[in-house]
Order: structure tokens, then C-alpha cells, then sequence
């Protein structure tokens, strides 16, 4: 039991740890990290619950907290990625938005890339 637990933590402490921005810029992607901290979370807080509601069944505990917290935790780092892009208008007034102030990865409202 206290195995299981520890391993599923750590492959979820790993996973949030592999985080990071897929265009290789070293920002972090919170929709990933935080999807995979709250899968972690939540399946240890499922094994424990499981195996103390006296069914004894630690390991589906564990797997519907996994699902749960990691959808949690992605919808949280999702809310973050967007509260993380910075919008500017162009010339002609046109909107458009930016990760992290870089100019480089730049996308008009409708997602269309914008270079």
C-alpha cells in the first residue's frame, strides 16, 4: 500500500517536473505541470480515502483521484496560460497576443499565427 502510494506520487512529481514550454523557450507550460501535480495529489488522496472507507480498494481510489485531481489541475494551469499572454494592437487595430512578452510567438484573437 505505502508502496504504491510513493511510487504514484513520484511518477507524478516527475511528470510536473518534465513540464516546460513545447516551443523550447524554458518558460513552463502550467496546463501540463499543474495537470500532472493535481493527478498526483489527487491519487494519493484517493488511495488513502479508498483504503480507509474500509472497501480496501486503495488502487481504484487511487486511479479515480488521479483522474479528478489531474483534471483540476489542468483546468487551473489552463486559467493560467491565458492570464499569462500579454495582448497588443496592432496599426490598423487589429488585436493580437503573446506568451511571455516575446515576440516570437505571437497569435491574432482568431489563433492564427501572426508571423
Amino acid at each position: 500500500m505505502k508502496t504504491a502510494i510513493i511510487a504514484i506520487a513520484g511518477a507524478g512529481l516527475l511528470a510536473s517536473a518534465c513540464a516546460s514550454d513545447p516551443y523550447g523557450y524554458g518558460g513552463t507550460n502550467e496546463t501540463v505541470r499543474q495537470g500532472a501535480a493535481g493527478a498526483a495529489i489527487g491519487a494519493v488522496a484517493g488511495a488513502v480515502i479508498g483504503n480507509n472507507t474500509g472497501s480496501g480498494n486503495a488502487a481504484r481510489g487511487a486511479a479515480i483521484g488521479a483522474v479528478v485531481g489531474g483534471a483540476a489541475g489542468a483546468i487551473r494551469g489552463s486559467q493560467q496560460d491565458r492570464a499569462n499572454q500579454q495582448r497588443y494592437r496592432d496599426n490598423q487595430g487589429r488585436y493580437y497576443y503573446c506568451y511571455d512578452n516575446r515576440q516570437t510567438e505571437c497569435y491574432w484573437e482568431n489563433g492564427q499565427r501572426r508571423y
